[in-house]
């Protein structure tokens, strides 16, 4: 990031806001007529108050920079937004790390500093990739503990060797809303205190937009990883049903599993 990217960026900031409310979908009881729920999964560990979202069995030891903006140190909640989607079942629509009560007013897309943003349009998100699943939240000066444990494990597959007996655990401990698989777990990196939250990435594999919420009075308040936007989903769902009755599935949705 330089000077010349950040005066561009304040130019077109107001071009990647999100065009919804996400925090509706922690309060809401129903969405488009689907029930949503709340999940608490513990707290995330930000020491250093600096922030990276990753494919954690694919990215997370990228030396890729974390966020521009930082947030405050120490540990915070996360919860995760379910919507139970009548045809594909429970799925997770946002997640958010909550640093204080205040209420959102405005998301602005979380960016790194090094994208190209030249021609920003309103519809734009650039988001991060999940090539395996799962996503998580966490510090980059967490990965390095990470990546010595991983290391010393000797693992020939690090999910089929060691983290698939934790999601397991996770489903038989908390059921709601997890398959028996598990799809969520709050993994303390063995040998420190460091908590990073594992999570399924709403409808699987693709590219997923992160959101730093300000408060009214342009504060921080939270980071939001919006999985699913179930009103979008389900209106072109419908209009695909009504353009081909044997449409089994919208083309957003092909990632399901």
């Amino acid at each position: 990031m330089n000077e010349s990217w950040m005066q561009k960026w304040e130019e077109v900031k107001d071009k990647l806001i999100s065009p919804i409310d996400i925090e509706t979908y922690f309060t809401s009881d129903e969405i488009m007529d689907q029930k949503m729920e709340t999940m608490e999964i513990g707290n995330v560990s930000l020491p250093s108050g600096k922030v990276i979202v990753r494919d954690p069995l694919v990215y997370l030891n990228q030396k890729e920079q974390p966020f521009f903006v930082e947030v405050p140190r120490g540990n915070f909640p996360v919860t995760i937004a379910v919507v139970k989607l009548e045809d594909w079942g429970d799925r997770y629509a946002a997640v958010k790390v909550e640093f204080t009560k205040e209420k959102p007013v405005i998301y602005r897309e979380a960016l790194i500093g090094i994208e190209n943003i030249d021609s920003v349009n309103d519809d734009a998100f650039f988001g991060f990739n999940v090539d395996a699943g799962l996503a998580c939240i966490t510090d980059p000066e967490v990965v390095p503990y990470v990546d010595k444990f991983i290391d010393e494990l000797e693992v020939d597959n690090i999910y089929d060797d060691y983290f698939a007996e934790l999601f397991a655990k996770s489903y038989s401990e908390n059921p709601r809303n997890q398959r028996e698989l598990g799809d969520w777990i709050n993994w303390t990196v063995p040998n420190t205190e460091y908590q990073i939250p594992i999570f399924a990435s709403g409808v699987g594999d693709g590219v997923y937009p992160v959101y730093f919420a300000y408060d009214d009075k342009d504060q921080i308040c939270g980071v939001y990883i919006h999985f699913i936007d179930i009103e979008l989903e389900l209106s072109e769902y419908e209009e695909d049903e009504e353009e081909d009755d044997d449409a089994d599935q919208p083309d957003n949705f092909v990632t399901l599993k």
